[in-house]
């Protein structure tokens, strides 16, 4: 027998982290392990950011021209290790952590899934790491890019304090990626940035797919999953590999969750049209599916 999701959201964080009329913390059981979003930004985005939209779609689905925006990282505990995926700007998160009672000493491992200043933003303060011993994945080509090709100044300052302990690797293709850690398999997915890289976890056959940026304005990017925004460095690959993505989630009935969809952020996709439906987790309590 198929088992379901148990999610729940963790009421306390909504008074105490000042996310007036939103939520702070969703949880859920993947197998043995849990995952918790955490929200790092609510705010207003513009869809003047999106490529291509026709004015019909903006009418129909966002129809006073602005949309609720959200920054969300991901933290994971097995039984083994407590791994980070993303740090948003670094405002919230170290609250929602210690919400959780997990000190960033904890922390065995951060993947990232890209460096844009949103999710590499709580690496380090004034050259300092602020998980003082856990591993810091990204992938060669993200890496390479910000670095080298692009010289950003703070990419580099944001992994300086890790030294050796910046592990990268490359991620492989959906499907058929190997592990990069226990039950973590790296997923090339490239266009937003060129090095941008999702997550598969898996405990007890339960997935997980931690997909990054492969979306910004939900409420477009579903139904016409090849718009894609300003933001991205190759717009066209960006669309194909978030359709590809799309497809595959659907198909596999594996949830998704995502860096800017709104709370609770995790959930599944079904086609709907020439598009998708996304259905959040409940955010009851109880939760589940």
């Amino acid at each position: 027998m198929k088992r379901e999701l148990i999610c729940s959201m963790i009421w306390g964080a909504i008074a105490t982290h000042g996310f007036a009329g939103e939520e702070a913390i969703f949880t859920c059981q993947i197998g043995d392990w849990n995952v918790h979003l955490l929200v790092e930004y609510t705010g207003q985005g513009n869809s003047s950011i999106l490529l291509g939209a026709s004015e019909e779609a903006l009418h129909r689905h966002i129809p006073g021209g602005t949309y609720q925006a959200e920054t969300n990282a991901l933290l994971i505990r097995s039984p083994d290790r407590i791994i980070l995926v993303d740090t948003g700007f670094g405002g919230k998160l170290f609250d929602h952590l210690k919400t959780l009672g997990i000190d960033p000493g904890q922390v065995d491992a951060v993947l990232l899934t890209h460096m844009h200043p949103d999710h590499i933003g709580g690496l380090q303060r004034g050259g300092k790491a602020l998980f003082p011993r856990a591993s810091l994945y990204l992938s060669q080509q993200e890496k390479a890019y910000w670095t080298e090709t692009a010289g950003n100044p703070a990419a580099t300052a944001a992994l300086a304090p890790y030294g050796s302990r910046v592990r990268t690797f490359l991620p492989g293709p959906l499907g058929t990626a190997e592990e990069l850690l226990p039950g973590v398999r790296a997923i090339a997915a490239f266009g937003h940035t060129p090095g941008h890289t999702l997550y598969q976890v898996e405990s007890k056959g339960q997935k997980l797919l931690i997909w990054g940026d492969m979306m910004h304005v939900q409420d477009i990017q579903f139904p016409f999953p090849a718009i894609s925004v300003s933001y991205d460095t190759d717009p066209q690959a960006a669309g194909a590999i978030r359709k590809q993505i799309l497809d595959y989630a659907a198909q596999h009935t594996i949830p998704i969750a995502g860096m800017h969809l709104r709370y609770p952020a995790i959930g599944r996709v079904s086609p709907e049209g020439a598009g998708y439906r996304f259905t959040p987790l409940p955010r009851t309590p109880k939760g589940g599916l």
